[in-house]
């Protein structure tokens, strides 16, 4: 029975006709390592930059995708001024060098996104500095040439050490730094906490563990290590929440915490990585402890695959998140990928994927990787997304890890006519302490009167502002529509639909 699992869930996905969400996280990461996704390479003009970031956003929110998942500490360096870090040679060709003419791109990125009414959540690596061996093409101000103590080399690359109670410190300072100045919306991270193994190297951290062990023996030396992740993400949690409680620390691993060979506890899958025993990082431990708000395993594999098969990991995160909000991390980049197994190369995987997490209450939504796949529709995966997954907008889903409440609802509600235009306004809601409004959703029902706000059919949009033209919008009003406005505020609460208004088109 255990082998017919994947194949009986298959046939649930191809027949499925759940009712779309209103509330689904729908995101997608955008990596600036390597320019994957933006800038489309370094040292461009600022303008072509804006330009470039400008035209992904708007064609992100076509296909009504909620959230942005903004990579902008690449390797120890940034995508906004820093006094802690130089900015980074992914935006600017070099190392240190600010973009000309001048802008802060992260604000820039902030602003536009919530514009559209998109969150952004900001994509941090914690210990990465270089992809290469290479300290001469580091900025002179940079930290390694500071404190050098902090680092370590590692299959060729540079890394902060995990053991040092400095790299902690240094992160937090980054993180609240970052957390302090812009309006964002969470904190991220992805698999990379401790590096993928090395064939035949050792970690070189044997030095930082004989002068700090904190207890453990050299038989515990791994546990020493999950304890040095364990403590860095207890401590940001906490960064984080005593600056602004609403913004979310999300973490998105590596698919399997561990094989149900080596763990009863882990998933029935042979992965040659696990996050548990190579990468030190304990997920479930982060999860059932609290210290993070949503996780995003990456789940970069097809429906049935032998060693880790989608279906049965889907399954298993569902049944271990500890009630934790839980988005599935799918690779969009790798539809039609002719060096990928069949499965990626014939229309569609990922649909497969998205009928088959409906089935999954826990399920909240999806992040793909990257934003890249989604702006080239491979494979036609925008165009579902467009007309049948995520044919309505959707809000972003409460976090079940966050206290909140829901800002006042928006007042005054009414529509003003002339030849040419067809106004809906009404007074802005104003708050503080994270019930600024995010944005107001406006709903539309045929009739005189108001319909149900929980069918995601009856968004007529969301906006930042506090008028529409009814005459411009893409949907066509015939007869008599009642409208309703509700506000959304940081904490992702949504007012009560007190206003409703008729109107006749």
């Amino acid at each position: 029975m255990k082998q017919l699992l994947p194949f009986i869930l298959l046939l649930l996905t191809i027949s499925s006709t759940s009712a779309p969400k209103k509330h689904e996280m729908r995101a997608a990461w955008i990596a600036t390592v390597a320019n994957i996704d933006w800038p489309s390479k370094p040292g461009l003009p600022a303008e072509q930059q804006k330009e470039e970031m400008v035209k992904m956003l708007d064609y992100l929110a076509s296909a009504n995708i909620n959230a942005i998942v903004m990579q902008i500490r690449p390797t120890a360096d940034t995508f906004y001024p820093s006094a802690l870090e130089p900015w980074s040679h992914w935006l600017t060709g070099k190392q240190g060098q600010k973009p000309e003419p001048f802008y802060d791109p992260l604000e820039f990125i902030i602003r536009e996104a919530h514009q559209r009414c998109m969150e952004v959540h900001v994509w941090l690596n914690p210990y990465r500095v270089m992809n290469s061996n290479r300290p001469e093409l580091l900025h002179p101000d940079h930290p390694y040439f500071k404190r050098p103590e902090l680092f370590v080399r590692y299959g060729n690359q540079l890394y902060f050490n995990p053991g040092l109670d400095e790299t902690r410190q240094m992160l937090n300072r980054v993180v609240e730094d970052i957390v302090q100045r812009y309006d964002v919306d969470a904190i991220h991270f992805d698999d990379y906490f401790y590096p993928y193994k090395v064939a035949g190297e050792e970690f070189p951290d044997a030095e930082t563990f004989n002068r700090y062990p904190r207890g453990y023996t050299s038989q515990q030396r791994d546990d020493w290590r999950r304890n040095n992740v364990d403590m860095i993400i207890r401590e940001l949690q906490q960064t984080i929440k005593s600056n602004k409680p609403w913004v979310e620390f999300g973490i998105s691993p590596f698919g399997v915490w561990r094989n149900d060979n080596v763990d009863s506890r882990g998933s029935a899958t042979r992965a040659g990585v696990q996050n548990y025993d190579d990468l030190y990082a304990d997920i479930l431990k982060w999860l059932r402890e609290g210290w993070i708000d949503y996780v995003v395993p990456q789940l970069y594999w097809e429906i049935g695959k032998e060693v880790a098969d989608y279906a049965v990991l889907v399954k298993w995160w569902n049944e271990n998140v500890y009630g934790k909000n839980l988005y599935i991390g799918l690779y969009a980049s790798k539809l039609g990928n002719e060096k990928a197994d069949p499965a990626w190369q014939k229309p569609n995987e990922l649909a497969r994927q998205l009928r088959l997490n409906e089935q999954y209450t826990g399920v909240d939504g999806a992040v793909y990787f990257s934003a890249k796949g989604i702006v080239k529709n491979l494979q036609g995966i925008t165009d579902s997304l467009q007309k049948n997954f995520y044919r309505y907008p959707a809000l972003n889903p409460l976090n079940r890890s966050i206290k909140g409440e829901a800002s006042p609802s928006p007042s005054n509600l009414r529509i003003i006519k002339d030849r040419r235009e067809r106004m809906l306004l009404w007074d802005a809601v104003t708050g503080e302490g994270g019930k600024e409004v995010s944005y107001y959703v406006v709903y539309a029902f045929k009739g005189r009167k108001p319909g149900n706000i929980d069918d995601p059919s009856a968004i007529l949009l969301k906006t930042t502002k506090t008028s529409v033209d009814l005459a411009k919008i893409k949907r066509k009003l015939k007869g008599n529509h009642t409208f309703i406005i509700t506000s959304v505020n940081k904490y992702r609460h949504e007012s009560a639909p007190i206003q409703a208004i008729t109107r006749k088109f």
